[in-house]
């Protein structure tokens, strides 16, 4: 049996910026696109959503996020995080640092005990994301 578990972010008018940025910040890249406009739902959007996405597809690594424009989103979502696990401290650095453009950081970016780099971000878009890149582990002698 194969099984995955994605997720789906939902934005006010947003995502297809978001997911650009997404996709240039994190090395990912948006495979689907459908407009409100374009699709079967049209109808179900205010006239001027035409140009909102209705879906949206993003690979980033062997993970898939998708998204959408919802005309009646009042709050950001809340109570999760998108953790991202790298064994690459640039790497790490790099996405935190370009995801932390024009948002509020919430835990630096820095070493913990369990990790080389460790940080918290809420993006401009109001999605949280943790960046964490794990230390190498020592063998025993």
């Amino acid at each position: 049996m194969k099984l995955a578990v994605n997720l789906s972010l939902a934005f006010d008018g947003r995502c297809e910026e978001a997911f650009r940025f997404y996709a240039q910040s994190l090395d990912g890249t948006i495979t689907f696109l459908l407009k409100w406009g374009d699709s079967p739902a049209a109808s179900q959007a205010p006239p001027e959503w035409g140009s909102k996405v209705y879906h949206a597809s993003l690979k980033i690594g062997d993970t898939i996020i998708n998204g959408g424009d919802l005309p009646d989103l009042h709050e950001p979502p809340q109570g999760f995080s998108l953790i991202v696990q790298t064994d690459d401290e640039k790497a790490a650095d790099r996405m935190f640092h370009a995801l932390a453009v024009n948002g509020t950081i919430g835990m630096p970016l820095q070493e913990t005990f369990w990790a080389a780099r460790f940080g918290v971000v809420v993006d401009q878009f109001g999605i949280s994301w943790t960046i964490n890149c794990e230390k190498a582990v020592e063998s025993a002698s």
